[in-house]
C-alpha cells in the first residue's frame, strides 16, 4: 500500500473521530467496545453485569473513562487486535499487550488515539510493515514493538513524534534506511534498533542531533559506511552499540567526548580499520571497551591506562602491534583482558601483577618475547590464562603460577619454555585444562599430577620430558596428550600412603612378616640341599610337594580356589598345558599350570612336566620364575608358580595399551632382566641348563615390568664334555629360532642369546612416544 493511500486512511480516521468528540463516548459505549472484541471471559466481566473499571488488565479516570489496557500472561485468552474498536476509547493513554503471541497487523484504529502516550506491542506475532500513520500519536512517548516479525522500511512520519523518549524496534525483519528524520526526536533518550539484519546504508548524522540520547544500539545490521564525527555530540550517551556490521573507516576521535560512557562495543565490523584513538583514553567512566575482530593497526594508546574504571578491555583478531602499553597495569578494577591474534611484541609487563582483580588473561596467538613475568603469581583471581603460540616467550615457567588457586584453565602451548614442570602446579586445585604441547620442557612430570584427575584436558606432547609416567594419567588422557617425548615412559602407578600413622602401622606389620619369612628360606635352603641329589619319585607314587605348606591342604585349597580348575580362571593355554589364576585363602595370588588330562598320558608330555619342575628346583634367580610347588597325583597333575600380573611379553606386545606403557627404555630392562637369568643358566648352575624356547610367549612380566624366563619343559642340561653342545630334536617357537637352528640338529647356548635379539628385533614392536 502506497504512502498516498497510508496518508488517505488516516485522514479518513481523524475525520470520523472528529465527528464523535470525546464527551460522546461514555463509559457504556466502552463497555459496549470492550466486551464485542471478545478478550474477556465471563467469569472477568460479571456475564456483563460488572462496570469494566473493574476488570482485570483496565484502570479508569476519575470519570470512568479506560485509561489503560494491559494484559499478560496470567489471564491470558486467544485473540487478536482487529476484534478491538479501538475508535469507541478515545482517552486511552496506554496500550501494554506484550508476551500474548499476537498475530497479524498492527491495526489502523490505533493511529486515532490521540492521547495514547505508550504503546506497547513487543514479543508477539505481529507480521506487515510498521503503519507511516503512527505519526499522528503525537502525545507518545514510548513505542515498544520489538520482538516481531514486522518488516519493511521504518517510516519517516516517526520523525514528527516530538514527544517521543522511548523507540525499541529491534529484532524484527526491517529493511532499508535510518530515515534521517529520526533526528527531530529531541526527547529520545533510548533508541534501539539492532538485530534486523536488513537495515542497511549509512546510519544518519542526524543522529547526533539526539542531545538526550543515553542508550544507542545499531548492533547486528548490515549498516556500512564511517561512524558518524557527530556522534561525539551525544555527551548524554552510556551505552552505545555499533557491532556486528560492516562499518568501515576509522573511529572519530570525537568519541572521546562522550564523557558518561560506560560501555562501547565496535567489535565485529572487519573494515574499520587505523590506529586506535588515544581520545578514547578520556573515557573515565568507561566499563566495557570491545574492539574486537576489526582492522585495527598501530599501538595501543598509553593513555588507555586512564581507563582506572574499566572491568573488561577486549582488542583480539585486529592487526594491533608495538608492545603492551605498562600502563594498562593500573587498571585495577580489570577483570576481563583478551589481547589474543594481533601482532604484539616485547615481553608481557610486569605491571600485569597489579591487576589482582583479573579473571581472565588471553594474550595467545602474539609475537611476545621474554620470560614470563613472576608478578603474575599475585593475580589471585585468575581463572583463565592463555599465552599460547608467542613462539618466543622462553626461560622457565614461573613457580608462582602455582599461587594462582582459581585458575581452572592454562594454556602455554607452542612457545619456547624450558625447564621443568613447577611442583607447585600440583596446588592448582580447580584446573582443569592444561596444555604446555610444543615447548622444549624437559624433566620428569611432577607426581602432583597424578594427584590432578579430575584435569579434564592435558596435553604435553612434543616437549623433552624424560622419566616415568603414570599410567592412571594415560589412561585418563589419551596417548595423543605424551606423543614426542623421547624419554617418556609409562610406569603402574601406586597409590601413596595416606599418613604417617599408616606408615607406622605398616612398618610395624612387616617386621614378623620378614622374620618368618627370612625363617622360611633357611629352613628351604637346608632342605633342598639335603633332598639335592635325590631323583624325583614316580608318577605312580602320587608324590606332592607344595612348599611352605601342608600338601593335602593346600591340594585343597587351590581346588577350591579354581572349582575345580573351572575354565573361567584359565589366563593362558601353553605347550602342553592351561595356565589358571588362583587366590588362595591367605589372600595370595599364583599361578597354576596344569597338565592336561588327555595330555598327562603322554608320555612326553609327561617328561616336559618333569623336566621342568626338576630344572625350577634346581635354580634360584630373581628373573627366573619362582616355583612355589607342585603336584604328581593320579588325577591331576600342576605346577604352582610366582602370578604374573601383566602375563606375557608376546601379550605385551600385541595390546596397544600393554605396548605403549613398555617404551624403549623398559624393554632394554626386559632384555637385561633375561639375559641375566640366561648368564646364570649357562654358567652358574651346577651343571649348565639350556632354555630351548627363549621367546616372548615364556617371558612374563610382573605388574612393575620386571622379566622372568619360564616354561622350562623343553630345557636340556648341557653336557660339559661336548664343546658345550648337545644334539636333540628341533625344538623352540617359530619366528624365535637361532640362524642355522632349522636345518641344524646342534644346539648351543649362544643361540639362546641370539634368541633375545630376534625379540628386541620382533615387528610387533611397538614404537616409542614420538
Amino acid at each position: 500500500m502506497g504512502s498516498s493511500v497510508w496518508k488517505l486512511v488516516a485522514i479518513l480516521i481523524m475525520w470520523a473521530t472528529s465527528a464523535f468528540p470525546n464527551s460522546s463516548c461514555t463509559p457504556t459505549s466502552e463497555a459496549s467496545a470492550l466486551l464485542r472484541s471478545g478478550w474477556w471471559p465471563d467469569h472477568v466481566t460479571g456475564n456483563g453485569s460488572l462496570p469494566p473499571c473493574k476488570w482485570l488488565g483496565i484502570r479508569c479516570d476519575a470519570h470512568g473513562s479506560v485509561r489503560i489496557v494491559q494484559w499478560n500472561t496470567h489471564y491470558w485468552r486467544d485473540f487478536n487486535l482487529g476484534s478491538m474498536n479501538f475508535s469507541l476509547l478515545p482517552n486511552l493513554a496506554s496500550l501494554l499487550l506484550s508476551f500474548l503471541d499476537l498475530p497479524g497487523r498492527i491495526p489502523l484504529q490505533i493511529c486515532a488515539l490521540s492521547r495514547l502516550a505508550r504503546l506497547d506491542l513487543s514479543f508477539n506475532s505481529l507480521s506487515g510493515e510498521l503503519p507511516p500513520c503512527l505519526g499522528n500519536l503525537t502525545m507518545l512517548e514510548e513505542l515498544d514493538l520489538e520482538g516481531n516479525e514486522l518488516r519493511g522500511p521504518i517510516p519517516p512520519e516517526l520523525g514528527t513524534l516530538k514527544r517521543l523518549v522511548r523507540l525499541f524496534l529491534w529484532y524484527n525483519n526491517l529493511n532499508g534506511t535510518i530515515p534521517s528524520s529520526i533526528g527531530n526526536l529531541s526527547n529520545l533518550t533510548y533508541l534501539d534498533l539492532s538485530g534486523n539484519q536488513f537495515l542497511s546504508g549509512s546510519v544518519p548524522s542526524e543522529i547526533g542531533n539526539l542531545k538526550s540520547l543515553t542508550q544507542l544500539d545499531l548492533s547486528l545490521n548490515n549498516f556500512s559506511g564511517e561512524i558518524p564525527v557527530e556522534f561525539g555530540h551525544l555527551t548524554a550517551l552510556y551505552y552505545l552499540g555499533l557491532h556486528n556490521n560492516s562499518l568501515s573507516g576509522t573511529i572519530p576521535p570525537s568519541i572521546g567526548n562522550l564523557s558518561n560512557l560506560t560501555y562501547l562495543d565496535l567489535s565485529g565490523n572487519q573494515f574499520l580499520s587505523g590506529s586506535v584513538p588515544s581520545e578514547i583514553g578520556n573515557l573515565k567512566s568507561l566499563t566495557y571497551l570491545e574492539l574486537s575482530s576489526n582492522n585495527f593497526s598501530g599501538e595501543i594508546p598509553v593513555e588507555f591506562g586512564h581507563l582506572t574504571a574499566l572491568i573488561g578491555l577486549y582488542l583480539f583478531n585486529n592487526s594491533l602491534s608495538g608492545t603492551i602499553p605498562p600502563s594498562i597495569g593500573n587498571l585495577r578494577n580489570l577483570k576481563y583482558l583478551n589481547l589474543r591474534g594481533n601482532n604484539f611484541n616485547g615481553e608481557i609487563p610486569v605491571e600485569f601483577g597489579h591487576l589482582t582483580a583479573l579473571i581472565e588473561l588471553y594474550l595467545y596467538n602474539n609475537s611476545l618475547s621474554g620470560t614470563i613475568p613472576l608478578s603474575i603469581g599475585n593475580l589471585s583471581n585468575l581463572t583463565y590464562l592463555n599465552l599460547q603460540g608467542n613462539q618466543f616467550l622462553s626461560g622457565s615457567v614461573p613457580s608462582e603460577i602455582g599461587n594462582l588457586k582459581s585458575l581452572v584453565y592454562l594454556d602455554l602451548s607452542l612457545n619456547n619454555f624450558s625447564g621443568e614442570i613447577p611442583v607447585e602446579f600440583g596446588r592448582l586445585t580447580a584446573l582443569y585444562y592444561l596444555d604446555l604441547h610444543n615447548n622444549s620442557l624437559s624433566g620428569t612430570i611432577p607426581r602432583s599430577l597424578i594427584e590432578h584427575l579430575h584435569l579434564r584436558s592435558i596435553n604435553l606432547s612434543y616437549n623433552l620430558f624424560t622419566g616415568p609416567i603414570s599410567d592412571r594419567l594415560v589412561t585418563a588422557h589419551s596417548r595423543d596428550a605424551f606423543l614426542g617425548n623421547k624419554g617418556l615412559y609409562i610406569v603402574k602407578d601406586r597409590p601413596p600412603l595416606r599418613s604417617d600413622r599408616t606408615k607406622i602401622v605398616l612398618v610395624l606389620a612387616i617386621f614378623p612378616v620378614f622374620f618368618a619369612v627370612l625363617g622360611s628360606c633357611f629352613f628351604l635352603r637346608r632342605r633342598m640341599k639335603r633332598d639335592e641329589t635325590k631323583e624325583m619319585p614316580e608318577k605312580d607314587g602320587d608324590f606332592m610337594s607344595i612348599w611352605n605348606y601342608d600338601g593335602k591342604i593346600a591340594y585343597e585349597d587351590i581346588v577350591k580356589a579354581t572349582e575345580d580348575f573351572d575354565i573361567k580362571y584359565c589366563v593362558g593355554t601353553g605347550g602342553y598345558g592351561s595356565v589358571y589364576r588362583a587366590e588362595l585363602p591367605n589372600g595370595k595370588i599364583v599361578a597354576l599350570k596344569k597338565l592336561h588330562r588327555f595330555e598327562a598320558e603322554d608320555p612326553s608330555f609327561d617328561k616336559s612336566f618333569r623336566n621342568e619342575v626338576k630344572h625350577l628346583t634346581s635354580v634360584r634367580h630373581r628373573s627366573i620364575i619362582r616355583l612355589y610347588g607342585f603336584c604328581l597325583h593320579q588325577r591331576c597333575m600342576f605346577l604352582i608358580y610366582e602370578y604374573m600380573g601383566r602375563g606375557s611379553l608376546f601379550y605385551t606386545l600385541r595390546n596397544d595399551i600393554e605396548a605403549m606403557e613398555l617404551d624403549w627404555p623398559k624393554r632394554v630392562n626386559v632384555i637385561w632382566d633375561v639375559a641375566h637369568a640366561l648368564s646364570y643358566l649357562h654358567h652358574d648352575c651346577a651343571q649348565p641348563i639350556v632354555h630351548r624356547d627363549v621367546s616372548t610367549n615364556n617371558i612374563l612380566l610382573n605388574d612393575e615390568m620386571q622379566a622372568f624366563v619360564s616354561d622350562f619343559g623343553t630345557a636340556r642340561l648341557l653336557d660339559p664334555d661336548s664343546s658345550s653342545n648337545f644334539t636333540a630334536n628341533i625344538v623352540g617357537t617359530r619366528g624365535y629360532i637361532a640362524p642355522g637352528e632349522q636345518s641344524s640338529i646342534d644346539f648351543t647356548e649362544k643361540r639362546s642369546v641370539i634368541r633375545i635379539i630376534n625379540i628386541v628385533a620382533a615387528p610387533s614392536c611397538i614404537p616409542e612416544l614420538v
